[in-house]
């Protein structure tokens, strides 16, 4: 798409105040009852704002995001792209189930390399071990293995990241069991030595974001790479002797290494290969950074050895991290933020470090800095490194001083921000503190209300995905807690200083309407290749 002069629009005229974007990540709707923390919470200013003549419900999983079915949970990476670009892309997972089905992700230069690299040393694939479907997907890690056997390759080491976050707390051995029959199915042919060689939770290890705690990266590369971490004979034994050892859920246990007589059978070598099979990028750009760059500086990694790394995608095309793939990412254009600079519309993006990027990065299509420097200001707030249960209301009252002093500037004429904590509290399992998380989050949409009211301008209230409306599973009366993201709908609400609301009829609204819907609410009309407005 070219980016064009945006067109007035008749139907619809600028607000005296701001247009503001409330993106309330894992705001998800579903029934009330006790495993709802969004309904259980005393929501007195969403409820106003919820109110049923104001608001719809929007499609945020599956196709309607870009992913292969509708049994794909949403994510905050996909429902940022969908919501600023207008338009659905096919995203990592669809992408490459495409590359495996066809072949030509082994077609390539990238695998090609590796795996020539690998037949005379060892190949190491890194990844989130799990089926979730969100940062990977555990059928993706089983086709490497068997090609790279099939090509010849005799020494493989699969270094695990346990996921409990978007599959249940505690799934960590089933996924290990599925794994060491795909190896010992391959190690049945002569000379093959194909193993587990690491692991640990991936909010331990390994897959930090947005340069939060490097620590966890540092942790991860040693664990990985030089065989730093608790010994155990298996990762099953591993897995099984931490938990006895805590309550803790899999995305939080130790780094490990499985060892035999001669020590850790997984450590890189010079001459080795490396694949990070992770498809979502925001998890996979600080580990990359590590094994790749000659001058890397953020942390000490000792003897770096001498490898050839690649990443199953690019994960900042921007910033090129990394430098070799498989499969190459959607090119998303065209964004709304692209189409208002363009007219000179000034905006703003707030919210504290776990979520900045999705407000900036994947807003803007995947792309690093900013569309226009001139018109933009980007605001972010620094995360605590604690477990969010311990602090459930993260920033949210920071990032919600910081937009009221952006309005009431004078200097924008819309904004958009994203509050964490129904997302990142939801992950950790504990319902109280998710509760407590949802009562924050309402006492900060009320003075946004009030606020907006002040000025005469619009609110907009989404989210990008579900989580905190299912916080539990329930059987025979035993209850287990859900750390993932759901597939519910989520709620679309319109605020301007309580006056009628007229939505469209949209067959199928999703995502991917907000756009369009915005830009007719700033008094523009949207381009003909986006998705229809909802209003």
């Amino acid at each position: 798409m070219t980016i064009e002069t945006l067109v007035s629009d008749s139907a619809h005229s600028k607000p005296d105040g701001p247009v503001l974007l409330v993106i309330a990540d894992g705001f998800g709707c579903a029934p009330s009852g006790p495993a709802n923390a969004i309904t259980e919470a005393e929501t007195p200013h969403l409820d106003r704002l919820l109110a049923a003549e104001r608001t719809i419900r929007l499609a945020a999983h599956g196709p309607a995001v870009g992913l292969p079915s509708d049994g794909d949970m949403g994510n905050s990476e996909v429902g940022h792209n969908a919501l600023g670009a207008g338009r659905i892309f096919a995203q990592g997972a669809k992408l490459v189930n495409q590359a495996i089905a066809d072949e030509s992700i082994f077609d390539g230069v990238v695998w090609n390399e590796l795996v020539e690299r690998a037949r005379s040393a060892t190949l190491h694939l890194i990844g989130l071990h799990s089926d979730g479907n969100v940062h990977s997907h555990v059928d993706h890690l089983y086709a490497f293995l068997r090609r790279a056997a099939a090509e010849g390759v005799t020494s493989c080491v699969v270094h695990i990241l346990l996921d409990g976050r978007d599959v249940p707390p505690r799934s960590a051995l089933e996924y290990i069991d599925r794994t060491e029959a795909v190896l010992d199915e391959i190690n049945q042919g002569d000379g093959m030595n194909f193993r587990i060689g690491s692991g640990g939770g991936r909010m331990t290890i390994t897959m930090d974001r947005y340069e939060a705690d490097w620590s966890m990266v540092e942790r991860g590369y040693n664990c990985h790479t030089h065989g730093v971490g608790r010994e155990f004979g298996s990762a099953r034994a591993a897995v099984e002797a931490m938990y006895t050892e805590s309550d803790s859920g899999d995305q939080y246990l130790d780094a490990f290494v499985v060892t035999n007589e001669a020590g850790p059978v997984g450590k890189m070598s010079d001459g080795d290969a490396v694949l990070l099979f992770n498809f979502r990028g925001d998890r996979a750009i600080e580990v990359s950074r590590a094994y790749e760059e000659a001058d890397f500086a953020v942390f000490d990694r000792g003897d770096h050895p001498d490898i050839t790394y690649a990443g199953l995608l690019q994960y900042d095309g921007d910033a090129f991290i990394p430098k070799s793939y498989l499969v190459d990412p959607p090119a998303i254009d065209s964004t709304i933020s692209e189409y208002l600079a363009v007219v000179g519309e000034r905006s703003f993006a707030v919210s504290e470090t776990q979520k900045f990027g999705h407000v900036t990065y994947f807003w803007n299509g995947n792309r690093s800095g900013f569309i226009d420097e001139s018109l933009e200001t980007y605001v972010e707030i620094p995360s605590d490194n604690v477990e969010f249960n311990k602090t459930p209301a993260m920033k949210v009252r920071e990032i919600t001083d910081e937009v009221i002093a952006l309005m009431r500037s004078g200097d924008y004429d819309w904004g958009r921000l994203n509050y964490p904590s129904p997302d990142m509290v939801g992950h950790t399992g504990d319902l109280n503190a998710t509760i407590e998380a949802i009562r924050v989050l309402d006492e900060s949409v009320g003075r946004l209300l009030d606020v907006i009211d002040e000025l005469g301008g619009v609110l907009v209230f989404t989210a990008d995905h579900g989580n905190a409306d299912v916080m539990f599973t329930e059987k025979d009366g035993v209850r287990t807690p859900l750390t993932s993201h759901t597939l519910s709908p989520v709620p679309f609400a319109i605020w301007n200083d309580g006056r009628e609301v007229a939505f469209a009829d949209v067959a199928e609204p999703g995502l991917a309407n907000v756009a369009a819907t915005l830009l007719n609410l700033l008094g523009y009309q949207a381009p003909a290749e986006y998705e229809p407005s909802l209003v």
